[in-house]
């Protein structure tokens, strides 16, 4: 039926021309059988004046003939003759001779005349179910190929229980987020237990946490834990250029997952269709006011016997609705951290488990090399590990794989640049500057490795791995980093005489981490323990929210005047520790120079011979 649906228009079009046709040739009028007779023949009988009435249509001719011996009207016979051409000059002089009338009518080819007349009708009928088939495939389209009944009925992804299905044990390093989900498990599959004590287990639960955090592993973990459906969606499908798809979808999906209860919906990007209401964004009935209205009402629905759990995900939970939030909906309210670096070494055990790893490969140090990563982060540097091994046709993943695909995630793909020799030596110098004060100032975090070979947007860098997780930091550990950053700046202002644009993004963040500590932490004496940030960090977007200023020009003032003095203190820092170990810093730029990579081992060898001045600084 669907196929015939597509072609009804052309069929009708069919019908029409034949009922024309048709009723054409019923409005002619059926004339007697004619017999055929030779051209010559044709001649004779009009030297004989036998014909008595000829019609000349093209180069047919149609004529009665009297019988020989002559007759009446009714014995005339019909013949039809046709002629070589007009050029016979005997023919005409022939017809006139004869007595006979002659009729000259339109040839059967001119018949086609009415052809023309209908083509213009045609180009317009033609283009016309062009547009309306363009329109059909348009709808169509955004019904996803579906029918419109199968598409308002709903989009939900359903996973019914399977035998392979995904656990807590797939999902590495988010302990704690594990543990509140868990309980749910308990309700899912013995939901009687907790209905005999009157207990209602949380109607909505709203995990929030950056991205690539296992949001969506962790939901379809508790499904599968549970071996319940599981009924996976994203809000933003809701959201249709036709008014009341989204509610429609919404209740479609509820109602499925009652009739198939114990069941989980999950929704994923809540933000999508929960922001707050009565923004002016599209008034009173815009659809995505509409879908959120019904999923509130959906979610206060609920009988106290419906095994069903409604799970949502998001990363900006400071957009959505109140309404939401309050008891009786979302109402358990789960986040999921970057993992530490225990975390991480477990979740690259869940994505090396069926992997060929060489001996060399150390998870531990990989895990402490990734400060930052996320669960989907590291998932993507042991696939591009693993196809880094690939491409040199090795049988092993080995470290340095996980090395090379750090280094291009966290930095950039390596750039082909035609340095020049002084440029060369002055990178070398800058890197230098800032390995020798990470190397020998007590807190500052030790040297993993340097390099002077460009990635991404930077021409080389200087990477420190902590000992151990910081969750606070101390003020002597933050004034031992700002003397990190403006280490390189400091080594080419002592070794060459002046500096270069190369610190910008050194000075950079060694201006916001300053501003941070007299602002934010109160680590400064002039200005005291007092709030004076002019922006608020976003707890999963990873950036800052600019807020209007709420001091004073003289507090702001102060503020610059303690930011600026610490660090020119951080700067006489780092000077110092460059001066005290300048012969180590110069063969340490030396070798840069010649590996343009070196590990903390070598950097260690190169700056063993001033280790004492080191420690006496």
């Amino acid at each position: 039926m669907k196929e015939l649906s597509k072609w009804w228009p052309l069929l009708l079009v069919g019908l029409v021309l034949f009922a024309f046709l048709y009723s054409m040739r019923e409005g002619t009028t059926p004339e007697p059988r004619a017999s055929e007779v030779a051209y010559s023949e044709f001649k004779q009988l009009l030297r004989d004046r036998r014909v008595t009435d000829i019609r000349l249509a093209g180069h047919e001719v149609t004529a009665l003939a009297k019988p020989e011996g002559g007759g009446t009207a009714a014995d005339l016979q019909r013949i039809k003759v046709t002629l070589p051409g007009l050029t016979d000059a005997e023919l005409m002089p022939l017809i006139e001779s004869s007595g006979a009338v002659l009729t000259v009518e339109a040839s059967a080819e001119d018949g086609g005349n009415w052809m023309l007349s209908l083509l213009p009708w045609l180009v317009f009928l033609g283009i016309y179910f062009w547009f309306w088939n363009r329109m059909q495939s348009n709808i169509t389209g955004r019904f996803g190929g579906r029918d419109p009944s199968e598409f308002l009925a709903g989009s939900a992804q359903r996973e019914v229980k399977r035998k392979k299905r995904i656990t807590f044990a797939d999902v590495a390093g988010q302990e704690s987020a594990k543990r509140e989900v868990a309980e749910l498990v308990d309700f899912l599959r013995d939901p009687e237990r907790y209905q005999r004590l009157g207990a209602e287990p949380p109607r909505g639960v709203l995990l929030m946490g950056p991205p690539g955090t296992g949001k969506t592993l962790l939901a379809r973990a508790l499904a599968g834990e549970a071996n319940v459906n599981f009924y996976h969606t994203s809000a933003s499908e809701f959201i249709e250029m036709f008014v009341g798809v989204g509610a429609s979808r919404v209740r479609k999906m509820f109602e499925e997952a009652k009739k198939r209860a114990p069941s989980i919906i999950f929704i994923d990007e809540l933000d999508a269709v929960g922001r707050v209401r009565g923004t002016g964004m599209g008034g009173g009935n815009d659809e995505r006011e509409q879908t959120l209205n019904q999923i509130l009402a959906e979610m206060d629905g609920f009988s106290g016997h419906e095994a069903v759990i409604v799970l949502a995900a998001t990363n900006r939970p400071d957009v959505l609705d109140p309404a939401l939030l309050r008891p009786g909906r979302f109402d358990r309210h789960v986040t999921l951290e970057l993992p530490d670096r225990e975390a991480r070494e477990a979740i690259l055990k869940v994505h090396t488990k069926k992997m060929p790893l060489a001996g060399d490969v150390n998870l531990a140090t990989l895990a402490s090399a990734t400060p930052g990563f996320s669960g989907a982060d590291l998932k993507n540097l042991v696939n591009e590990a693993a196809m880094a091994a690939a491409r040199s046709d090795r049988p092993t993943i080995e470290m340095r794989d996980f090395d090379e695909m750090r280094d291009k995630v966290m930095m950039g793909t390596v750039r082909s640049l035609a340095i020049r020799p002084d440029e060369k030596h002055r990178l070398a110098v800058h890197e230098a500057g800032h390995t020798v004060v990470a190397h020998f100032l007590p807190t500052a975090d030790p040297v993993y490795k340097v390099t002077i070979i460009p990635r991404g947007r930077a021409l080389g860098g200087t990477h420190m791995l902590p000992e151990e997780e910081r969750h606070t930091l101390p003020e002597d550990y933050l004034k031992d980093r700002l003397a990190v950053m403006l280490g390189g700046r400091t080594a080419e202002k002592v070794l060459l005489g002046n500096v270069s644009s190369g610190a910008d993004d050194d000075i950079k963040q060694a201006t916001q981490t300053a501003r941070a500590m007299v602002a934010r932490w109160g680590m400064s004496e002039e200005i005291g323990p007092v709030d004076l940030r002019q922006s608020e960090d976003h707890p999963f977007l990873g950036r800052e929210i600019a807020q209007p200023r709420r001091f004073s020009e003289t507090t702001a003032h102060d503020v610059d005047a303690a930011v600026s003095n610490l660090l020119r203190e951080a700067e006489a820092r780092a000077k110092e520790v460059i001066a005290a170990n300048e012969a180590g810093m110069k063969r340490l730029v030396q070798r840069l120079e010649e590996r343009e990579t070196l590990s903390a081992t070598e950097v260690k060898a190169c700056l063993a011979g001033a280790a004492a001045q080191g420690s006496a600084a």
